[in-house]
């Protein structure tokens, strides 16, 4: 077996979560390891950085949209940190979001979400389907309705996972490229893992931040295993040739037959289109009906769009909760962390899930926001499910 190295603060998953919460650990000066076999890839690599915390507010999430609001309020600051840090630019834009209905049905429920966003204080501005037009003329002359959210914004999750992982290296975070293949457990703590090729790395305390893989790390107890689950996303990106531009001026979400379709434009000519929803386990496979269904819908919505070249199809995993709310901070078993089942809302939570393990990593202590997405809320739940 290899020497042991030792840190204090060892995170298991280098995608966007386990990035940031490495890279504010170091910058509190704690000794910092990351172990994935290649950081920066995972969920961040298909994901279309829609930092939505409005138009994604769903009925019974109230107290996830608190968190999804104060890290939206981080989002301008942090991302300007990051740039200064690395360099490089994010691909953050403030261009506002529009979402909209394609007939009747379509218009009441987006209407429902215009009262449910009133009642929770969200600022939001019905405009009728002209209206909507008016702002982006390439939609189908049948859009019924919308609504305008200027403070949903968006940002490439590319560029952010690169840039994270060059702030990481600065910050002298160490990577061990491999896999994690089991928690060490020493005296009822969390000690550190050993990797595929047997490599035995100590730490201080151990986050776990794997995304939909967290919960498939041998070694960690039945009781504190994250109940995290994958959930399928394929997602299509095209290009929009110079001739077309602009094409679309800002991110346009509809529900289209039940199905929520979205499309994010890139300064840089990308148009990313998504995305599915599937309870398909561990399959990451583009489907053809997968494809189809997307563009299908999407032309409905934007008709000109199937004029654009096709550039990439992509699946990817999100790590979904019983609840659709991350599990932050300690758990059960005294020295390991969680910060995972993001679901939808990894990119949107970057910031604030890096300051919230920053803080319980130097003092022990969730800060306010974060006490409602404690790991523990599940396993008081199993317990006052037992039997009498």
């Amino acid at each position: 077996m290899s020497p042991i190295r030792t840190s204090d603060v060892l995170v298991v998953g280098g995608g966007i979560i386990g990035l940031v919460t490495a890279w504010r650990a170091a910058q509190r000066g704690l000794a910092t390891t990351v172990v994935d076999p290649a950081p920066g890839g995972g969920a961040a690599q298909v994901a279309a950085g829609m930092l939505a915390a409005v138009t994604e507010l769903h009925y019974g999430e109230q107290t996830l949209l608190a968190l999804n609001l104060e890290s939206a309020r981080r989002y301008p600051d942090f991302a300007a940190e990051l740039t200064e840090a690395t360099g490089r630019d994010l691909g953050y834009r403030r261009c506002g979001t529009l979402a909209v209905a394609l007939d009747a049905d379509d218009r009441a429920h987006l209407r429902e979400l215009h009262a449910l966003q009133q009642r929770s204080g969200l600022a939001s501005e019905w405009l009728s389907g002209r209206e909507c037009r008016r702002l982006e003329p390439m939609l189908a002359p049948g859009v019924r309705g919308g609504l305008k959210v200027d403070g949903d914004h968006q940002i490439d999750p590319r560029r952010l996972v690169a840039a994270l992982l060059a702030a990481c290296e600065r910050a002298g975070v160490v990577f061990h490229r491999g896999w994690a293949e089991r928690l060490t457990v020493l005296r009822e703590r969390a000690a550190g893992v050993v990797t595929a090729d047997g490599t035995d790395l100590a730490a201080g305390r151990v986050v776990l931040a794997a995304g939909s893989l967290s919960g498939r790390l041998a070694g960690v107890p039945e009781q504190v295993l994250p109940p995290v689950r994958p959930v399928k996303g394929q997602v299509l990106r095209l290009t929009v040739p110079k001739r077309y531009a602009p094409f679309l001026s800002r991110t346009v979400r509809a529900v289209v037959r039940g199905g929520h379709l979205y499309l994010v434009p890139r300064e840089n000519g990308e148009l990313v289109v998504g995305a599915t929803s599937e309870e398909l386990g561990w399959d990451t496979t583009v489907t053809a009906g997968g494809v189809y269904e997307l563009l299908r819908d999407a032309h409905e919505l934007v008709p000109g769009i199937t004029e654009l070249p096709l550039t990439e199809t992509r699946a990817g995993l999100r790590p979904g909760s019983p609840d659709n709310a991350p599990l932050l901070g300690p758990t059960e078993l005294d020295g390991l962390l969680l910060a995972t089942g993001h679901y939808r809302n990894g990119v949107l939570l970057t910031p604030v899930t890096g300051d919230v393990m920053a803080h319980v990593l130097t003092t022990g202590e969730l800060p306010d926001e974060a006490r409602p997405f404690t790991p523990r809320r599940f396993a008081a739940a199993t317990l006052t499910e037992q039997p009498a």
